[in-house]
């Protein structure tokens, strides 16, 4: 699969490919679509709300001064 030329990352690369071909098999999706799953909309989602959660702490500390 992976061919960088770096053995770790083409080991960790060809790992995570696999595994995502796993889960894609268990929920019946292919790998494509778990891809954009992962990396359309869970990713940005939970980006986001660890974003809004760090604005809102940062909000609560500054407030406690």
């Amino acid at each position: 699969m992976a061919n960088s030329g770096i053995e770790w990352v083409d080991n960790i690369f060809n790992f995570c490919v696999i595994l995502l071909y796993n889960i894609g098999s268990l929920f019946g999706i292919t790998y494509e679509e778990i891809n954009v799953w992962l990396f359309v909309v869970i990713w940005p989602l939970i980006s986001l709300i660890m974003f809004a959660e760090i604005i809102r702490l940062r909000l609560k500390l500054n407030k406690g001064l």
